[in-house]
């Protein structure tokens, strides 16, 4: 081999090996660019996940708000007990006797017109029924059991000074027991005192002027109507008498009702 030759092979050589350092430089760029194609290529999953994390722990930040709305609603729930209602109680009003009546009429008009009902509950006459016989005839009526009196239920700490006032300057009205600062009859009178009405009212009507044992009768009603005689015995419960009357000049024993006999004058 000539020496043109050797050396034609020797640039032929370093010119190959020029050529595979260039491809190589290549390849050593074009590497970090691929990884920063890979890393790009990564990215949108990684802003997914980064995504999703966010959105997990919004959601764990707002459990707690959750929470707290939650007691808050269950607090506005609950209801304060109700106080109990204040007692109530009696008062006695002194008045005109024989005027009871309208006077009761006046004030219960008054309650209502003012609105006082739910204050003043009740304006009581305490009567009892009671009967007389005329003519053969049971006349049924009303008798005061406390001539001069009723009775006004009101809530103490409610009855107020312009309701004493109003009902005390109504015509025939003297003054509450206590006058401006009325007093609250003892529970145990005010029982005694509804005792007797709602007795009354259970057994019925109580005779007026009862009968007497030795009083002397006449009979109106029954075969011995006209008879007159001396009573021998009163039965309050049936509401019976025995009576001895003369027939044919021997007193004889029988037994009538209150209505079918009237006092002698």
């Amino acid at each position: 081999m000539t020496d043109e030759q050797k050396e034609k092979q020797q640039q032929e050589e370093e010119q190959a090996l020029e050529e595979q350092k260039q491809e190589g430089q290549v390849q050593e760029e074009q590497a970090p660019g691929g990884e920063e194609q890979a890393v790009e290529e990564q990215t949108p999953e990684v802003e997914e996940e980064n995504a999703e994390e966010e959105k997990t722990e919004e959601i764990k930040n707002e459990e707690p708000e959750v929470a707290v709305e939650v007691e808050e609603e269950v607090e506005e729930e609950i209801v304060a007990p109700t106080p109990p209602p204040s007692p109530k109680r009696w008062f006695s009003l002194r008045v005109i006797s024989g005027k009871e009546r309208k006077i009761k009429e006046r004030i219960e008009l008054e309650i209502q017109r003012s609105e006082w009902g739910d204050i003043i509950t009740s304006i009581l006459v305490p009567t009892e029924k009671v009967y007389k016989i005329r003519a053969g005839k049971k006349v049924i009526s009303e008798r005061n059991i406390l001539p001069g009196y009723i009775l006004v239920e009101a809530i103490p700490q409610y009855f107020s000074g312009e309701m004493v006032q109003t009902i005390t300057g109504m015509p025939n009205v003297i003054h509450f027991l206590g006058k401006t600062n009325p007093i609250p009859m003892q529970q145990s009178e005010a029982n005694r005192m509804l005792g007797k009405v709602d007795e009354s009212q259970d057994v019925g009507e109580a005779l007026i002027e009862p009968f007497i044992v030795g009083e002397t009768v006449k009979i109106i009603d029954g075969p011995f109507s006209e008879f007159v005689g001396d009573i021998q015995e009163v039965n309050e419960e049936k509401k019976k008498l025995k009576v001895i009357v003369k027939i044919f000049g021997r007193g004889t024993e029988v037994e009538l009702n209150f209505i079918q006999v009237e006092k002698q004058a």
